[in-house]
């Protein structure tokens, strides 16, 4: 999968990722009221409505971007609604060939963390049969538990060929008070980046590995020296856009060879037609604000490569 994703960036020019994140203050009054008179008040009522969003955003953006990432929680807040919301959208997505990055950031261990990674990368039997769960293309996990964390979900990559993204350095303000401590003389992201490279280089495809790793845009210096610790290892990059980062914050996150890491942005897209900038365009096309900022994110990012 690491393999279509980097075709995908190629052919679109796009190392950008759409957060499909959706809170229903992100909704439009008019998709929301619509929902709610067709289901009432209720968690059906919302994840109706959700998907609606979702579906408008993939609709006006999909031929720009290789790839989405729906955060679960997101979806998870209004229960078995919620969940089935999210298993539309994943099926919607990739129908439309968009790579989906399922932002679970699971963290357990033994068979608990066997069955999250076959719920969502795999497939589970069910007496003769066997099916895909969530099937999302990449999952985010938590590395805190060490190997016992991660193996199980590596060997299930390996089975589908399949990736992940594992938490290396976030991008939120209070990272630091465990991430950024000196172990042994260094911080202990690094030691954790060291790590992810190692679980990489078991699991390689054509040029770089199925495991990646989460490094926010808001440390670009920390990025910088990860980067180097990581010459194989693909970098999704949280923060950029309503978290501060911006294109020239970005360019220390990718290789010479222009690949090696790809860009999230989740409301900074997905409510784009409430920033100043696009609310000309009003609530009734949202969607097109979604995709103005794709496109602006991406002139963003492709100016910062290009003076570097």
């Amino acid at each position: 999968m690491i393999n279509k994703l980097i075709d995908k960036i190629k052919k679109t020019n796009a190392p950008i990722v759409v957060g499909l994140d959706p809170m229903l203050s992100y909704i439009p009054p008019q998709i929301v009221k619509h929902a709610f008179e067709e289901y009432g008040e209720t968690l059906e009522g919302a994840a109706e409505a959700i998907w609606q969003f979702n579906k408008g955003i993939v609709d006006a953006t999909y031929d720009l971007i290789p790839a989405v990432k729906p955060q679960i929680a997101m979806y998870e807040q209004f229960g078995i609604p919620g969940l089935i919301a999210y298993k539309k959208t994943i099926d919607y997505c990739k129908e439309k060939d968009l790579i989906v990055i399922g932002d679970i950031k699971r963290g357990d261990i033994g068979s608990t963390s066997a069955a999250y990674a076959a719920g969502h990368l795999g497939h589970v039997q069910v007496g003769s049969r066997s099916y895909a769960g969530f099937d999302e293309d990449f999952a985010t996990v938590n590395p805190y538990l060490g190997t016992d964390g991660v193996k199980p979900f590596a060997d299930v990559c390996r089975e589908e060929k399949k990736g992940l993204f594992i938490l290396v350095k976030t991008s939120n303000p209070s990272s630091g008070e465990f991430q950024d401590r000196i172990i042994d003389g260094r911080p202990l992201y690094e030691w954790v980046g060291e790590k992810v490279a190692q679980w990489g280089e078991e699991l390689m495809g054509d040029t770089y590995s199925y495991i990646g790793a989460v490094v926010g845009a808001t440390y670009p210096e920390m990025g910088k020296v990860l980067r180097k610790l990581m010459p194989k290892t693909f970098i999704l990059v949280p923060g950029y856009g309503a978290q501060g980062g911006k294109g020239a914050d970005l360019v220390h996150f990718f290789n010479e060879d222009g690949l090696g890491a790809i860009v999230n942005s989740s409301r900074g897209i997905i409510a784009a037609y409430k920033q100043e900038k696009y609310a000309f365009v009003g609530a009734d096309n949202y969607a097109e604000a979604s995709r103005m900022a794709v496109k602006d994110m991406i002139a963003d990012i492709a100016g910062a490569l290009s003076g570097r």
